[in-house]
């Protein structure tokens, strides 16, 4: 390989966590590059003692690190590898910093360097050191990585291959020692390491690499000058109408996506101020979109063809899936249709036109009234003008023998009037055409007289006729009209009671439905007061403040109206405003409702607590008090001289006792002052580590208690006193359960700003199904039949965990038992302290 070259590649090797094994992937592509012949050289790779790497790395050149000044922290020794001009360079770990004499403060900076000189470098990274990931990470594992490399940095790699592991796969790792020193395993395993951090890191990784592996096709195609996409990932794109045939699209749409790994469903609405039957409109099947897992798009714009068209081409879609049209075929004579629209600007993008007969024979319901102003000025204009046309058509042929013809001509176009505009404008038409036949084409020509009685009764027939047939299609028409608004307000009624069962009794929910519903600028629910009325929610612009500031109202309550500002409504809407009104009058009823039945379940919890508890004392509370009333008459007793050792025994019989029915007499009343809602913390800034240390030191069975205290943790808002019984009664549950060989461990630490006590037991352990039913009050899961104590440790200090504003949760210790963790909120007030960066061991 020639080291002449401008610049040299940059490969990297990704992963989603520390002991995925990236150095060893790095170091075993130096390997088979060595052995093609290649000049291979190691820049700096830290093998943290672990044998296989050690044992790749001793079989590979490499130059000796470089050493800052009063430090053994080992940086990159650039100037060496730069006169050594190997053809490749293995740098480990490019997000690390650089002590501060270094030339760079950053080592991707260094291998920056060693690109520009013309030498290739193959380096690691983890997902969490990408700077615009870095919050997410944050987020998700609650450790800030100080360390982070620039996107662009990692987006100019040559090469990007990820090195995956399954979180399991990668507890098991590190549970084995392979990854963190012994004395880290445990806090890593319960931090950084859970099961759901890996996984959620994992997703990241593989997502963020599927991007920039599209990114890099679509780099190529345009690279190569290709005038079409490749399918290689199915992006489908529905257009929705709004009408009945969106279900069957969707769907169509939904199954076409499912067809390869990683299909993507998009959905797309087009608002247009053209009027409902112009364009794609709002649909009513939202919830489909996203029940099938989908994506909903809602655009504004007057060509609705063109916005589906723009929106497929700025997703990449590989497939657009649209309706039949639901137009009279004359209609779609005439052309401008979405759907032809879409067809010809498709661009090499698939067009499935779905036909769904059921939805073929429906017209669009107009709005406005029964026909809507444009059918009846269409209908009024062609009853006046078009007998005059036909007139003028029919004249030059004008023949008796013919006047059957005209007549039936005559007698079309007053059909065609009451289709267009209703009854009376075809009235009018059907009168006008009678006249005119009179006047052209019955003799005597020109005049207004017959000659002949048949003539008379053949124009008596015509206007009867005419107006039988134009009052017949107008009834018809206007019943058409009449079941599509029924159609389109059960619609609107099925999406109602749809956001009602999924609302959770939250009014919030059916507000912003009601105002796309009608399209209005605001709506909002107003209750009366004594004073007034005041909001009790409302969405959009400058919301009614009272029912007479409102263009629409209707009310939900003796107390409560559903007031709309923007228009006006027509009947029909305003049955559905009503019906919106009795959701809203339901939703919070079953609020109340709702309130009333965990109002009930606190009484009916508290009936079962007295009964348990009735239960419980009649053992638990006279058996210490049994124990102090026989060492009391025993030492009382003048018939029984005891030794000095038998009167310290029945002495400390007393004491334990005494104790024991102090720690369940306490228990019980925290107990109640948690049901009572009477605990009021005390809450003053204090050092956890003093509270943990003082606590334990004051138990019976310290000895076999081992404190691991982090150092400089930030001080705490907490009740010392409440603090105390918590920590108390996890360390005397753990010690109960322990193992006698196996000490139980309390440590402290800082995740993100959340300050953690961890109690930790090497016990039988509790399974994953029972972990919160140990919480419960009087549970003494796996207790044997000699244990005492009425089961009430653990739920008294979930109870004051929460009284202070923290979380108190189970987990599995590493190696067996049980991990009883109280996290806490650190003091605002406090600087946080640097945390420890994750690194491979």
């Amino acid at each position: 390989m020639s080291n002449e070259r401008s610049k040299g590649r940059l490969r990297l090797y990704l992963g989603a966590a520390p002991g995925v094994g990236k150095t060893y992937a790095m170091l075993t592509e130096g390997h088979r590059r060595s052995s093609r012949g290649t000049d291979v050289l190691v820049g700096l790779v830290e093998t943290h003692d672990r044998a296989p790497v050690e044992l790749l790395l001793r079989e590979l050149r490499s130059v000796p690190p470089r050493l800052a000044a009063g430090s053994d922290f080992p940086q990159l020794d650039v100037d060496a590898v730069i006169q050594r001009r190997p053809d490749v360079v293995l740098v480990d770990d490019i997000a690390r910093s650089n002590t501060s004499d270094a030339r760079h403060p950053c080592r991707w900076q260094d291998c920056q360097e060693l690109l520009d000189a013309g030498i290739d470098v193959v380096s690691t990274v983890n997902i969490g050191h990408l700077e615009s990931l870095h919050d997410v990470v944050e987020s998700i594992t609650g450790v800030a990585e100080k360390e982070t490399v620039p996107d662009h940095v990692i987006r100019t790699a040559d090469q990007i291959e990820l090195v995956d592991m399954t979180p399991e796969a990668l507890r098991r790792r590190m549970a084995h020692g392979n990854i963190y020193p012994a004395d880290r395993v445990d806090a890593a395993l319960s931090q950084y390491f859970r099961a759901a951090n890996l996984a959620a890191l994992r997703e990241l990784a593989l997502v963020w690499l599927a991007d920039r592996v599209d990114e890099g096709l679509t780099r190529s195609l345009d690279d190569h000058g290709a005038a079409s996409k490749w399918a290689v990932r199915e992006r489908i794109l529905v257009a929705l109408t709004g009408g009945p045939e969106d279900e069957v699209v969707l769907r169509r749409g939904a199954r076409i996506a499912a067809r390869g790994a990683g299909g993507e469903l998009h959905a797309v609405s087009v608002a247009s101020r053209r009027g409902r039957g112009d364009a794609i409109n709002e649909p009513h099947s939202q919830f489909l979109v996203t029940d099938l897992g989908g994506t909903h798009h809602r655009v504004n714009a007057e060509d609705a063809g063109e916005a589906v068209l723009q929106l497929a081409r700025s997703l990449n879609a590989t497939q657009i899936v649209v309706g039949a049209s639901r137009r009279p075929r004359w209609r779609r004579m005439l052309g401008n249709e979405v759907t032809d629209r879409i067809l010809s600007g498709s661009e090499g993008t698939d067009v499935m036109v779905v036909t769904d007969t059921s939805a073929q024979r429906r017209r669009v319901p107009t709005g406005g009234g029964a026909l809507g102003p444009r059918r009846l000025a269409a209908g009024w204009l062609l009853a006046v003008a078009g007998p005059a046309s036909l007139s003028l058509a029919l004249v030059p042929t004008a023949d008796s023998a013919t006047v059957a013809l005209e007549a039936m001509s005559y007698l079309a176009l007053t059909v065609v009037c009451a289709l267009v505009g209703g009854l009376w404008p075809a009235l009018v038409a059907a009168v006008f055409s009678s006249l005119l036949l009179n006047w052209f084409f019955t003799p005597p020509e020109n005049t207004l007289t017959i000659g002949d009685t048949v003539n008379v009764m053949g124009l008596a027939m015509f206007l009867v006729v005419a107006v039988a047939v134009a009052s017949v299609v107008d009834k018809a028409a206007r019943r058409s009209v009449q079941a599509d608004l029924a159609r389109r307000e059960a619609d609107t009624l099925t999406v109602l009671n749809t956001t009602l069962l999924r609302s959770d009794h939250d009014v919030h929910a059916l507000l912003p439905l009601l105002q796309d519903t009608f399209s209005v600028a605001a709506a909002a629910l107003l209750r009366r007061t004594g004073s007034g009325w005041e909001v009790v929610s409302s969405v959009g612009s400058r919301p009614p403040l009272q029912p007479d500031q409102a263009d629409a109202s209707a009310e939900v309550s003796a107390n409560l109206v559903l007031g709309l500002r923007g228009g006006a409504l027509a009947p029909h809407e305003r049955r559905v405003l009503t019906a919106f009104a009795t959701h809203l009058a339901v939703v919070l009823e079953r609020k109340a409702l709702a309130e009333r039945a965990a109002a009930a379940q606190l009484l009916e919890e508290g009936n079962r607590v007295r009964t348990a508890l009735l239960a419980a004392v009649s053992h638990d509370l006279r058996t210490p008090l049994a124990g102090i009333k026989a060492a009391v008459s025993s030492l009382r007793s003048a018939d029984i001289d005891w030794s000095e050792d038998e009167e310290s025994e029945l002495l400390r019989t007393i004491d334990e006792s005494a104790d024991r029915l102090h720690a369940i007499v306490a228990n019980l009343l925290d107990l109640s002052r948690l049901q009572a809602d009477a605990v009021r913390p005390s809450v003053h800034e204090l050092g956890l580590d003093e509270v943990v240390s003082h606590t334990v030191a004051e138990m019976p069975h310290a000895g076999a208690v081992m404190l691991h205290l982090a150092d400089d943790l930030p001080p705490v808002f907490a009740d010392a006193g409440l603090l105390d019984r918590v920590v108390a009664n996890l360390v005397e549950n753990a010690l109960r359960h322990s193992h006698v060989s196996s000490p139980v461990v309390v440590t402290t630490s800082q995740v993100a700003d959340r300050v953690q006590i961890r109690v930790v037991d090497h016990g039988p352990g509790v399974p994953d199904s029972e972990k919160e039913r140990i919480f419960a009050a009087f549970q003494r899961l796996g207790d044997g039949g000699g244990r005492e104590g009425l089961g009430l440790g653990l739920a008294v200090a979930r109870g004051l965990t929460e009284a202070l504003g923290g979380v108190l949760f189970a987990e599995d210790t590493p190696g067996g038992g049980l991990t009883m963790v109280v996290d806490l909120p650190a003091a605002p007030s406090a600087p946080r302290r640097p945390t420890y960066r994750m690194v491979e061991r």
